[in-house]
């Protein structure tokens, strides 16, 4: 879907019944190649317990406190896709009420507007859990990309589709140089509660069962 940049970002996902474990992609190996057998499961000092390679150091250190400081992020991807990139490259870039998709986010998207360089220590991921807290699912990492957190992987994964989908919308929108048209904030608020309802969830569920059939068609080697 192009949302990956080289071999670089990364995903990951607590171990079920161990809050100190996650899987994680292992470092050098561009996302198209990586099989269910090639993740790797890691521990709390960043120790590979099993996998071919160990995670790049900037994805423990994103990840680790993301998973331990952030009660819902059972789940954790960090992308540099280009559209939700490129708002973190404005002065004070903010995805707009401007689009029903964007709605999916209102008031879920937090803002670290600070870039220090690579995340290379315990600070940068203490920093954006912060950021994250305990209300918000999405992180706009300035003059960098986005992380995405959720309770489950096919949540994770929705909302990581719609918020490109999203971005680019407001992209092209903000390339037409016109004024763009904000939703009410009472509507906004009201249609985000509509896409919180368990039958809109639902869809996120769908939305992962339909990929993962699709891969069955195209790439079964996935399961490996």
């Amino acid at each position: 879907m192009g949302f990956h940049e080289g071999i670089c970002n990364h995903f990951s996902a607590v171990i079920p019944g161990e809050d100190d474990r996650f899987l994680i992609n292992p470092h050098g190996y561009h996302w198209s190649e990586i099989r269910a057998g090639d993740l790797v499961e890691v521990d709390a000092d960043g120790n590979a317990l099993d996998g071919k390679e160990p995670p790049e150091p900037t994805a423990f250190f994103i990840h680790y406190h993301i998973h331990r400081l952030v009660p819902n992020a059972k789940v954790v991807l960090h992308t540099h896709m280009p559209y939700a990139t490129a708002l973190t490259m404005l002065e004070d870039g903010r995805l707009e009420p401007t689009l029903q998709t964007s709605l999916k986010f209102y008031d879920a998207v937090a803002y670290d507007d600070l870039y220090n360089g690579l995340a290379l220590d315990d600070s940068e991921g203490q920093r954006i859990a912060a950021a994250l807290g305990t209300g918000k699912r999405v992180a706009f990492l300035a003059n960098h990309g986005v992380v995405v957190t959720g309770q489950s992987i096919a949540h994770a994964f929705d909302d990581l589709y719609y918020l490109e989908r999203a971005c680019q919308a407001q992209v092209i929108a903000m390339s037409t140089g016109r004024p763009m048209r904000r939703i009410p904030q009472d509507v906004a608020r009201m249609t985000a509660d509509q896409m919180s309802s368990d039958s809109e969830r639902a869809q996120a569920v769908r939305h992962f069962e339909a990929l993962k059939r699709i891969l069955d068609r195209e790439e079964p080697e996935y399961r490996d």
